[in-house]
C-alpha cells in the first residue's frame, strides 16, 4: 500500500507541473517551466501503460515470447550486433518493457538525453541539457547504462557523444532526432507521422555516427513513451526494438535525490528497466540519487546491465 501511495503521489506532482509547461523534454515550442519532463510520471492514454510482469511487451497481436533476431541492415549509427526482439505480426516493431521470470537479480539504468530541435538558443544562453557529472559518477562506480540520446542532444554536445559512445560501460540508443511526438496527442508534443517519423530516427542515427559514437544499438525510445500501431508501423524498416520501461525514477524536476532514490528502489525488481535523465536542467539531482541507488542495490544483491543484456537473455 505505502509503495502504491508513493507512486500515486509522484504521478500527481508530476501531472501537475505538466500542466505549468511542456517546452524542456520536448514540449510546445516557446513555452519554459517545470512541466517539460512530466511526461515520465506515468503513461496517460497516449502513452502505452507499463507492465512490470510481461516479459517483453508487445503490441496485442505480438507474442510476447518472440525470439531474439539481429536486423539484417543496421540503420547508420547503429550495429546490427544488439540482439533485439523479432518483428511482431505484419512486421511491426516490438517493445521491450523489462525481463520478466529472471533469476538472476539484474537491472537496467537507462537515461534519456533529451533536447528538442528548438532549443538551441536556450542552449547558447547557458542552459545545460547535458550532465557530464553524471556520467563521470556512473564511470566511478562501474554501472553500466545505456542512454536514450536525442539527435539533437549529440548535435550540441559532439564530444560528450564521442566520449559516451566509445566508453564500452555504455551504449547508446535512438529516441529520436527532435523529440516530436510519433503519436498525438502525447503531452503536447509537436506529433511526427509516417515517412517525417521514420525519417527523425534516421537522422539521430547520422548524428551519432557523425559525433564518433561506435557503441549505438538498434534501440528506440518513442519521445513521451507514446506510440500506436502505426507509430509501430512507420518505424519497422528501421529494424529497431522499441525500449519502454516499468520503474519511473521520478527524477524529472526533482529537488530531493532522497525521494528520488526511495521511489527507485521501491520499484526495481529482476529484469527491471529504470527511465532516468541525463539533462541537468530537467532533472537536476539525478547524479546524487545515482550515488544512492546504486550502492544499496547492490546491497540487495543485483547487478547492472545494459539493455542488450536484459534483451539477450
Amino acid at each position: 500500500m505505502t509503495i502504491s501511495v508513493r507512486k500515486a503521489a509522484a504521478v500527481a506532482a508530476l501531472g501537475a507541473a505538466l500542466g505549468v509547461c511542456l517546452s524542456g523534454c520536448g514540449g510546445a515550442a516557446g513555452t519554459t517551466g517545470a512541466g517539460r519532463e512530466a511526461r515520465l510520471g506515468s503513461p496517460s492514454a497516449s502513452a502505452p501503460a507499463a507492465n512490470p510482469s510481461a516479459s517483453a511487451s508487445v503490441p496485442a497481436s505480438t507474442p510476447a515470447s518472440a525470439p531474439a533476431s539481429t536486423p539484417a541492415s543496421p540503420q547508420a549509427g547503429a550495429p546490427g550486433k544488439a540482439p533485439t526482439m523479432a518483428p511482431g505480426p505484419n512486421g511491426l516493431t516490438p517493445v521491450f518493457e523489462r525481463a520478466g521470470q529472471q533469476s538472476e537479480k539484474t537491472v537496467a539504468l537507462t537515461f534519456d538525453a533529451d533536447m528538442t530541435s528548438d532549443q538551441g538558443p536556450r542552449a547558447a544562453a547557458g542552459e545545460q541539457f547535458d550532465n557530464p557529472q553524471l556520467i563521470s559518477t556512473l564511470r566511478t562506480l562501474k554501472v553500466p547504462s545505456t542512454i536514450f540520446m536525442t539527435g539533437r542532444w549529440a548535435e550540441e554536445y559532439p564530444d560528450q557523444t564521442k566520449s559516451i559512445g566509445t566508453d564500452p560501460n555504455f551504449e547508446i540508443a535512438n529516441h529520436s532526432y527532435s523529440h516530436h511526438a510519433f503519436k498525438s496527442p502525447c503531452y503536447g508534443l509537436p506529433a511526427l507521422d509516417g515517412a517525417a517519423a521514420r525519417a527523425d530516427v534516421d537522422r539521430a542515427f547520422d548524428a551519432f555516427r557523425k559525433a564518433g559514437a561506435v557503441n549505438t544499438v538498434p534501440y528506440f525510445r518513442f519521445p513521451g513513451g507514446c506510440y500506436d500501431d502505426d507509430a509501430l508501423r512507420a518505424l519497422s524498416t528501421a529494424k529497431v526494438t522499441a525500449v519502454q520501461w516499468d520503474v519511473v525514477s521520478g527524477d524529472a524536476f526533482a529537488k530531493d535525490p532522497g525521494a528520488v532514490a526511495e521511489q527507485v528502489l521501491a520499484g526495481v525488481q529482476p529484469g527491471s528497466v529504470v527511465v532516468m535523465h541525463c539533462t541537468r536542467s530537467a532533472a537536476p539531482v539525478t547524479e546524487e540519487a545515482i550515488q544512492k541507488i546504486v550502492p544499496e542495490l547492490r546491497k540487495r544483491g543485483y547487478r547492472f546491465v545494459k539493455v542488450s543484456e536484459l534483451i539477450g537473455k
